[in-house]
């Protein structure tokens, strides 16, 4: 220990420590962090060998997520037309053409691929289908018929016979010009893929002809008897996203014309419309997602997540 000096009565809680002061460290200190990414590398080009095993596995690691960008991109979709099917394709026509028709640049050449869409033939103009057309023709011929006692000479007879089927097979090829979809208005083809979108989607069709269309059903929970419906099913939420997406296919095809970005109006409807289906995409997505019906509606309408996931801007 190191020795004491005694000091006076008065200071007797005073204490003296000769006690060596400490040296300070003269050595190098050592750096104990990591080591920069510089650093790394130069140590790893001292390594042939490894560094080519670097190159390697960053070349792939870089190839990797480019295929699985495109990947993620390809699956987004868009916003607006999501991704483009056979059975929104065939909106353009109401389902009247066996075939697409393809988009058109300026110099009026196609930009697409033409691939075959599903039809709808029975479906006709003025909210009629082949069977009233059909029927209408046919009572048409009973009524311009001529009387059988109307004259009493063969000859006459046989002459008012050809006279009327002259006119009855100018009355058919007007009746079949009236009710044909191709020559009705933009108007005329949203009413008539309503029709389809209904025939399609409606619940009155997809219970009986859907596997497991429902939702699956809580434990304990009794499945209950539905009430039979009146009529085809107009309101069901597959129901309106359909007729929402054969309208913004239609207002998208307008605006992507050559003064189309002019149209703030129908731009603005655009938005709106997409919104009202996101909004009714999110509301299913909670009641029916695992179920046969919102299977069939994304599959048949193209519905990617760019449609009802995130902010829609336009």
């Amino acid at each position: 220990m190191p020795p004491r000096i005694p000091a006076p009565q008065g200071l007797r809680n005073l204490t003296l420590c000769l006690r060596p002061a400490p040296t300070p460290a003269f050595q190098p200190l050592v750096q104990t962090a990591n080591l920069s990414r510089k650093e790394k590398i130069r140590k790893m080009k001292q390594d042939p060998y490894a560094w080519a095993q670097a190159q390697q596995r960053k070349a792939a690691n870089v190839t990797r997520r480019k295929e699985l960008d495109q990947q993620r991109d390809s699956q987004w979709g868009s916003p607006v037309h999501g991704i483009l099917t056979p059975f929104v394709q065939s909106f353009d026509t109401a389902g009247q053409q066996p075939l697409s028709t393809p988009r058109l640049d300026r110099s009026g050449n196609p930009i697409e691929e033409v691939n075959p869409v599903p039809t709808s033939p029975h479906i006709r103009n003025y909210l009629l289908d082949e069977k009233e057309v059909e029927e209408a023709i046919a009572q048409a011929r009973a009524i311009t018929e001529p009387l059988p006692g109307e004259a009493a000479d063969p000859a006459l007879v046989e002459k008012l016979r050809q006279e009327h089927e002259e006119r009855h097979k100018k009355a058919v090829i007007a009746i079949q010009r009236i009710a044909d979809l191709n020559n009705g208005s933009a108007k005329d083809r949203k009413h008539a893929n309503i029709r389809r979108c209904i025939e399609t989607f409606g619940r009155h069709v997809t219970d009986k002809t859907l596997e497991r269309a429902a939702p699956p059903l809580s434990r304990n929970v009794i499945p209950e008897p539905k009430p039979h419906r009146a009529g085809p099913d107009t309101g069901s939420s597959e129901v309106q996203i359909a007729i929402l997406t054969s309208k913004i296919r239609a207002l998208a095809k307008a605006l992507e014309g050559p003064k189309g970005y002019r149209d703030k109006n129908n731009k603005r409807s655009l938005r709106r419309l997409c919104h009202k289906r996101q909004r009714l995409l999110n509301y299913m997505e909670k009641k029916e997602r695992g179920s046969g019906r919102w299977h069939f509606m994304l599959e048949t309408l193209g519905l990617s997540p760019a449609t009802w996931k995130e902010q829609i801007s336009l």
